[in-house]
């Protein structure tokens, strides 16, 4: 009879309970603790239809293993996330992966990591206090639904806010 053959060093998988404490501080606690892989998440996901990389399942899979080094990475996956919370619709366990996947990307975020879409909508918004420019086409359009017409954000007000914020970090 052979004797088991022992495991590789890269065959064993090591949990990052650090990065999962780190997580759980930016999100509903343990969400992701009650993942149990079922693959329902998936089922719905635009991403997943559009991109051969995106795949919320996995995605929770290596949260639960503590894989911060697949996550949070300069070409990171987690980019591909529509926000549309289908998963989070979808879950029997209530995980809702949406808010797993936002909570990573505010860490990217934080390492100063992103795509250059997001950079410009974050200059954007440091500089005019809205996610868009504002332009007589909004307002346009605001019209036809009976809406006023966007006032200018409280610049002043949104900086300092900002200024706090990064001295709280």
């Amino acid at each position: 009879m052979a004797e088991p053959k022992a495991k590789n060093e890269e065959e064993v998988v090591r949990v990052n309970f650090q990065f999962r404490r780190d997580l759980a501080r930016k999100i509903e606690g343990n969400l992701a603790n009650f993942c149990y892989q079922c693959g329902a998440c998936v089922g719905d996901c635009p991403a997943t239809t559009y991109s051969d990389r995106f795949n919320p399942r996995e995605i929770m899979l290596k949260v639960l293993y503590g894989q911060a080094e697949d996550l949070l990475t300069e070409d990171s996956v987690l980019w591909e996330c529509t926000n549309c919370y289908n998963c989070a619709e979808r879950c029997p366990q209530q995980v809702k992966p949406a808010e797993v996947i936002i909570s990573l990307k505010n860490m990217l975020a934080d390492m100063g990591i992103y795509p250059p879409t997001v950079k410009g909508v974050i200059e954007t918004f440091e500089q005019t206090g809205y996610t868009v420019r504002l332009s007589p086409a909004i307002n346009n359009r605001r019209a036809k639904f009976g809406l006023p017409p966007m006032e200018e954000a409280p610049i002043d007000e949104i900086k300092l806010l900002l200024e706090d914020a990064k001295e709280e970090e």
